[in-house]
């Protein structure tokens, strides 16, 4: 039987996992990696980090579930989108990576808005508003902050692209990973050439387009020595990680909303088309899947809210942890299960670099509010968990007024791990939240999207029936929702009375 592998590069990790086409993980792996932030609003990486994270976990993958490297049949990559490396004709990295979290070209933002206007930009990209994140303004920013390396840089890569290069030896991308990147028209599929001009760049800068789900050929020698597999495996271009965890989660036409609660928190709709939102505030992508598109809010910091608070105040649990073989993460949550819903009245405001959807204000900071004496480290834990699913209920909100209305979530992404987390995520919410079986439906999408390519699969439908299986639901509870209605008023009020505050926060330099 074919194996197939999904290998999603995040922004905190790189996941693999192996497949059979009967739909049985094989095995999983993952490798963790630090940002740098060497200022507040700046987010920076060695590229060189993804190859070698990549390898090692693939590798690891392939050690741990005894799998008989011969019978792969193809490999399928994902990744997050935005983050930006600049290469010279070898692939090789010219300078660091610039992260899809750093906001650093806010200037540059203010430009493109005004000289394209947010209407335009959205019918053209999907994109609602003009955030520095987006890989065009980090263009502009390089131009003129760093010109030499922009003007010897052969070709500027997103973080798929990057490994599919590594992989394959071709600079090939796709329309899903390219569309937050302002660059690429999701209607025409195809760069948007005006916005090419802008930036300075011409189309022979930037990666062949392909449709996402397509083989760009087979392993180069290089690659299959790294990785230990024969040099016959497909490579496959997966798409943004957000398509392929909507397709990891069978959310593939329309009826199902997913969320991931992974380093940022988002939210998927399969739409059959874009432009469904009058109002302009719903981010549209291209999805994984073929002839679809995603709605797709997107909140900066989710998971990684609760990673900063662990990182900064969580070093007995970080070691008793590492003592006693457990998570870090699951200590915390059983400290936070033991304060009632809305945290007796201590709140926090997520938004540790900028808030997205639906605000768009990428001066938001985070904030925790109406703590007294009687407040300890359970109390704010709970506040983390709750501050998330809030953001979460703000977005569907957003996806309701724009059509996609939920009867369901279907979670994914590491938060998915923790039953706290997804109980207070439905009671919040009022939905009932499913978790599938293994949490890392970018890395199951993947491998479904490979075996579709490799003709495993008739279309991911039958991938889907093959692969996805529900795992636990969890139901609202009735009684907790009068404290989360409170809560959650608290939390909009907080953000709409601090809004005027986070206008007059200064750049960074």
């Amino acid at each position: 039987m074919s194996l197939l592998i999904g290998l999603d590069i995040g922004t905190t990790s790189v996941k693999a996992g192996i497949f059979e086409a009967s739909g049985r993980q094989v095995s999983a792996a993952g490798q963790d990696y630090r940002i740098d932030h060497p200022a507040p609003d700046r987010a920076e990486i060695d590229a060189e980090t993804y190859w070698v994270a990549a390898v090692a976990t693939v590798r690891r993958a392939l050690s741990i579930g005894g799998a008989e490297p011969g019978r792969v049949t193809a490999i399928a990559v994902s990744s997050q989108g935005e983050t930006v490396v600049p290469v010279d004709a070898n692939g090789r990295a010219l300078g660091r990576a610039l992260v899809w979290l750093d906001n650093r070209a806010r200037a540059e933002a203010i430009q493109l808005t005004e000289r394209f206007g947010d209407e335009a930009i959205y019918h053209r990209t999907g994109v609602p508003s003009v955030s520095p994140t987006w890989t065009a303004c980090k263009l502009i920013w390089w131009r003129r902050h760093e010109p030499e390396m922009f003007a010897v840089a052969r070709r500027f890569l997103l973080v798929e692209d990057f490994l599919l290069h590594r992989l394959s030896g071709r600079f090939v991308t796709d329309g899903s990973v390219q569309s937050t990147t302002l660059l690429y028209d999701i209607r025409a599929h195809g760069w948007w050439s005006p916005m090419l001009e802008a930036v300075g760049i011409g189309a022979e800068r930037l990666p062949e387009l392909v449709r996402p789900g397509t083989v760009i050929g087979t392993l180069s020698a290089e690659a299959a020595n790294a990785l230990g597999l024969p040099p016959a495996v497909r490579v496959v271009a997966g798409g943004m990680d957000q398509g392929a965890g909507a397709v990891g989660v069978g959310n593939i036409d329309s009826g199902v909303i997913s969320e991931s609660t992974g380093g940022a928190l988002t939210l998927q709709a399969t739409v059959a088309h874009p432009g469904g939102d009058p109002t302009r505030l719903t981010p549209v992508y291209v999805h994984s899947a073929p002839d679809r598109y995603i709605y797709c809010p997107v909140c900066p910091t989710g998971g990684m809210a609760l990673t900063w608070f662990r990182d900064r105040f969580g070093t007995d649990e970080v070691a008793r942890a590492a003592r006693e073989g457990r998570s870090s993460f699951d200590l915390l949550t059983a400290l936070a299960s033991g304060v009632k819903p809305g945290a007796e009245g201590l709140t926090m405001l997520p938004h540790l670099m900028g808030a997205f959807s639906p605000e768009y204000v990428p001066e938001a900071r985070g904030t925790f509010y109406g703590f007294t004496l009687h407040h300890g480290k359970p109390h704010f834990v709970r506040a983390v968990l709750e501050g998330v699913a809030f953001m979460l209920r703000r977005n569907l909100e957003l996806l309701a007024g724009a059509g996609a209305v939920a009867t369901e979530i279907r979670s994914h992404g590491g938060g998915a791990r923790s039953a706290l987390w997804n109980q207070i995520k439905a009671d919040v919410s009022g939905l009932t939240v499913e978790t599938l079986e293994g949490e890392d439906a970018a890395v199951r999408g993947d491998a479904m999207i490979a075996g579709v390519a490799a003709g495993v699969f008739p279309d991911l439908t039958a991938a889907s029936s093959a692969m996805v299986r529900i795992r636990d639901h969890y139901d609202p509870d009735p009684a907790n929702r009068p404290a989360y209605e409170d809560a959650y008023n608290r939390y909009v009020a907080l953000f709409d009375a601090l809004r005027p505050l986070f206008s007059r926060t200064e750049p960074s330099s």
